[in-house]
């Protein structure tokens, strides 16, 4: 699945995952290929994870926002993102 993640100033992230997990509003959330579409809103200085289909793992720390998830894959517009 495609994975993106996107600030007001950049695009932080595009590539290919095999594994997203979340830190939803609500709890944190895994999102693999196939997931039921839906939009979650993010919680303030929490940790995103990106497995990519070779098991390399990429950390963000994302400040609000929300993320999409759909057909397409996983789109999380943040209001800030830092890699780890």
């Amino acid at each position: 699945m495609k994975f993106s993640l996107v600030t007001p100033q950049e695009l932080l992230a595009e590539q290919e995952a095999k594994h997203v997990v979340l830190p939803g509003s609500e709890g944190d959330f895994g999102v693999l290929d196939g997931h039921m579409a839906l939009i979650a809103t993010l919680r303030e200085d929490a940790e995103l994870l990106v497995e990519d289909a070779q098991g390399k793992k990429k950390t963000y720390t994302v400040s609000g926002g929300f993320a999409d998830v759909n057909a397409e894959g996983v789109t999380v517009l943040a209001e800030k993102a830092v890699a780890q």
